[in-house]
């Protein structure tokens, strides 16, 4: 029996380790496709309207983040000629509106506005914030970005442009974390710019498009908002990222991946934190792509790999399936975060992949075993993609 269920688990470890290989080799095709999009030449006549009408920016705090101050000041520095910025908090005393006091003395040429947000809508505290933004929004599109999102100064006209096609109903970017010094800041860095954004870049390719946003940036119409019932239909939905660009494309619009690619800037995690944060983001994909989510188990090659190398007692076949399985990690991390995301730290953290890629499937065990989820201390119980606040 023990030798039947040894060969089981070896065959599925070199299944486990082919698909894997085979999901490499659409990451780089993805990557090399989108790489290829961006060099082609854009008919600045047809950019027009967008890249020049008003946009209101909603920034939804809770909070300080990492480099928050000057992430704000980048929204400030925009070649664009009018725009309003937008910051929501849930309470008077929030830490966050010192820093928008001072932005607003730093820049008080520009539309700046503070909004204590009273109302609570639902259990997402930053969707019920984002509902009460709107409200006071002065123009017809609109920008929602995290709050640790730092961009160029050519970011809203080259996120808005694509919104002059009638087709196109969402923008939203790919985003590189900059890292600091704790290991998990590294480890969530490589992750993103490795693994989470190839993903996206896959997702695209097998879907003939994008069905989901990220909250990095999304950009779109205040009436294709409305025609979704506003922010207030998604208001108890964690990833209320990927509500918004699954139901504006339900509308029949599409959701376009712009060129533009943001940084966020990690905080110091503890080990707690650390757990924490890939937990709530694995099971906020879970519930919101959850077969796509299972399909995971099929893309983590070198613990596949290294699994049929132990169970095939170091055969020579199974040590060039490792070596294959490992060139092509490497080469897709490389394609992707250096090539694709421009991300300055990834070659320095390529060593830590053997580390991060064990890890991230024991997350992926983990995130099935709970409904919990942990938010900005808080803590929620997550059903089909919704909030319920565990009381304590």
């Amino acid at each position: 029996m023990i030798r039947y269920a040894v060969q089981i688990i070896h065959v599925l470890a070199v299944l486990g380790t082919i698909s894997s290989i085979g999901y490499y080799v659409l990451c780089l095709w993805s990557a090399g496709w989108f790489l290829r999009e961006q060099r082609k030449p854009v008919d600045e006549g047809v950019r027009g309207t967008p890249a020049t009408a008003p946009v209101s920016i909603l920034k939804p705090l809770r909070g300080t983040d990492p480099e928050m101050y000057q992430s704000f000041r980048s929204h400030c520095l925009q070649d664009y000629p009018e725009y309003e910025i937008i910051f929501g908090v849930n309470e008077a005393n929030d830490p966050a509106i010192q820093l928008v006091e001072r932005l607003k003395a730093e820049f008080p040429q520009l539309a700046i506005r503070l909004m204590v947000c009273r109302e609570h809508l639902g259990a997402n505290t930053k969707v019920s914030n984002l509902a009460q933004m709107e409200r006071e929004a002065h123009y017809e599109y609109l920008l929602v970005n995290d709050s640790d999102i730092r961009v160029e100064p050519d970011y809203l006209r080259r996120v808005l442009a694509p919104l002059t096609d009638p087709g196109i109903g969402l923008v939203t970017c790919l985003y590189r974390g900059v890292a600091n010094s704790t290991m998990g800041s590294w480890l969530e860095s490589l992750g993103i710019s490795t693994d989470f954004c190839a993903g996206v870049l896959v997702a695209q390719t097998v879907e003939n498009g994008m069905r989901f946003g990220l909250g990095s940036t999304l950009a779109f119409r205040r009436r294709d908002l409305q025609a979704i019932g506003g922010f207030e239909a998604m208001v108890d939905y964690l990833a209320d990222d990927y509500q918004l660009g699954s139901r504006i494309a339900g509308l029949g619009l599409k959701v376009k991946l712009s060129d533009v690619v943001v940084e966020t800037f990690l905080p110091r995690y503890t080990l707690r934190s650390f757990l924490d944060h890939q937990l709530r983001w694995a099971r906020t994909v879970r519930d919101s792509r959850f077969w796509g989510y299972v399909g995971l188990a099929l893309t983590f090659g070198l613990p596949w790999a290294a699994l049929a190398l132990i169970f095939a007692q170091g055969a020579g076949w199974a040590w060039v399936l490792l070596a294959i399985t490992a060139a092509l990690r490497i080469t897709v991390a490389v394609v992707v975060g250096k090539l694709v995301l421009r991300d300055r730290q990834v070659l320095r953290s390529l060593a830590l992949i053997p580390v991060r890629d064990p890890f991230a499937l024991l997350i992926w065990f983990v995130s099935f075993a709970s409904h919990t989820v942990v938010w900005r201390g808080d803590r929620f119980r997550l059903e089909n993609g919704k909030l319920a606040r565990i009381r304590t």
